[in-house]
C-alpha cells in the first residue's frame, strides 16, 4: 500500500489512516503510570505480569502459555518459529502482513518460505491451501507446515469460529499447525460476539499472536501458544528475536488495563460501529463502490484517483490498491461520529463536484 499524503498543519486531530495512529487509552495509559512506582524484577518476574498472564488464561484457558513482546511483526517471527524448521513453509493469503508488509521478516529470521494462495474476502479455505500444499515427503520441496490466517483479516472481514476449526482440524489431519496473527483480534471477537478464547485452542488453532497496540496501547503485543512442547523454546526464541523486554512490567500493565472490566471489548465494539456508520454512509454516496464486506473496523472502498488525492489532503489515509482505485479506511477506540460525519461530508462533496 502507498504511503498517506503528508497532512496539512489544521488537519483534523483524528485520521482514518491506521488504528496505529490513534493514541493511548487513558486508562491504559494510567496503568502505565500506576507500574511506575519504585522498584520491581525485570524480565517478567514481577507481579504486575504475573497478573497480565492470569487475565489472559482467564480469557483463553490456564493452559494457554503466554509470552509478552514489543510488536506485531516481532510477536509474528516469534509465533512462527516455535512452529517451523527452515526446510518447512508457511501457507498464506495473497497479501497477508506476514508476506508484504513486514519487510520479509519471517522469511528472513526463519529461514523459511511463505506460500501465498489468493483468499476469498481476504480468508482462506481447506480447499485453497490444498493446492499450495505440494510436494510433501519430497526432499526438493518445501515441506508445507504452517497455516497463517489473519483475524481480522487485511480486507477487514472476519473468520467466522466454525471456519477457523474448519481450517485448523483439515491442518492436523494432515501434520499441520495453525498459527493466528491476531493484530485485530479484539475487533472480530466483538464483531462475532464471541470470546477471545474462541479463537484459540478450542478453534484449533496451535499459536496465536495478540495484538494490543491497534486497540488502545502504547505498544504491546503477545504470543500465546496451547502446545506444551514449544513453550520451553519460546523462551529462548523471544529473547534471541530481541522481544524479551527487560522492564516488561509496563507492558504487561497495558494487558491488565485492556483485559480488566471488558476494555478491550469496549474499544474494539465503538471501532467497529464507527467503521459501519462510516460504511454506510460512504455507500449512500452515488459513485462510491465498497470493495469488501465491513466486518471489523476497516472500510475498503473504490474512489475516483482525483477524489482519493483530494480527500487525502485533508484526511491522511492509504491506497490500498492503485490500480484498481481502492483505498482504506480505518477507525479506531477514539474515533467520533462527529469524525465519520465529517469525512462522509467531505466526500460526498468531492463527489458531487467531479459528477
Amino acid at each position: 500500500m502507498s504511503s498517506p499524503a503528508t497532512p496539512p498543519p489544521d488537519r483534523p486531530p483524528r485520521t482514518f489512516a491506521s488504528d496505529n495512529w490513534a493514541g493511548v487509552h487513558p486508562r491504559v495509559m494510567d496503568a502505565i503510570v500506576a507500574a511506575n512506582v519504585d522498584h520491581a524484577p525485570s524480565y517478567g518476574a514481577d507481579e504486575i505480569t504475573e497478573r497480565a498472564i492470569a487475565l489472559f488464561q482467564q480469557e483463553f484457558g490456564p493452559e494457554a502459555e503466554v509470552y509478552l513482546a514489543f510488536n506485531g511483526t516481532g510477536a509474528n517471527v516469534v509465533g512462527l518459529q516455535s512452529l517451523l524448521r527452515p526446510h518447512e513453509a508457511v501457507v498464506c493469503v495473497t497479501g497477508a502482513h506476514i508476506a508484504v508488509d513486514e519487510c520479509g521478516a519471517p522469511e528472513r529470521f526463519l529461514g523459511s518460505k511463505l506460500l501465498s494462495v489468493p483468499g476469498v474476502e481476504g480468508k482462506l479455505t481447506p480447499d485453497l491451501v490444498e493446492a499450495a500444499v505440494t510436494g510433501i515427503g519430497d526432499e526438493h520441496h518445501v515441506q508445507a507446515r504452517v497455516i497463517s490466517i489473519t483475524q481480522s483479516t487485511e480486507v477487514g472481514t472476519c473468520y467466522s469460529v466454525e471456519e477457523i476449526r474448519d481450517l485448523s482440524a483439515w491442518a492436523h489431519e494432515r501434520h499441520m499447525l495453525v498459527h493466528l496473527d491476531g493484530a485485530r483480534i479484539s475487533n472480530a471477537a466483538s464483531s462475532l460476539g464471541v470470546g477471545l478464547g474462541d479463537f484459540g485452542r478450542s478453534a484449533g488453532v496451535d499459536v496465536l499472536s495478540f495484538g494490543g497496540t491497534k486497540n488502545g496501547a502504547l505498544g504491546a503485543e503477545a504470543v500465546i501458544t496451547f502446545r506444551p512442547e514449544a513453550s520451553t523454546g519460546l523462551r529462548f526464541v523471544r529473547k534471541q528475536s530481541m522481544q524479551l523486554a527487560s522492564k516488561m512490567r509496563f507492558a504487561a500493565a497495558q494487558f491488565v488495563a485492556l483485559l480488566s472490566d471488558g476494555l478491550w471489548e469496549r474499544n474494539a465494539a465503538h471501532a467497529n460501529a464507527m467503521a459501519r456508520r462510516l460504511a454506510a454512509g460512504a455507500a449512500g454516496i452515488p459513485g462510491v463502490v465498497l470493495a469488501h464486506p465491513v466486518q471489523a473496523n476497516g472500510v475498503f472502498a473504490v474512489l475516483p484517483t482525483e477524489v482519493t488525492a483530494a480527500l487525502q489532503a485533508v484526511y491522511p489515509f492509504y491506497v490500498w490498491d492503485a490500480a484498481a482505485g481502492v483505498v482504506r479506511w480505518m477507525c479506531s477506540f477514539d474515533t467520533t461520529p462527529g469524525d465519520v460525519d465529517a469525512f462522509v461530508a467531505l466526500l460526498g462533496q468531492l463527489m458531487a463536484t467531479r459528477a
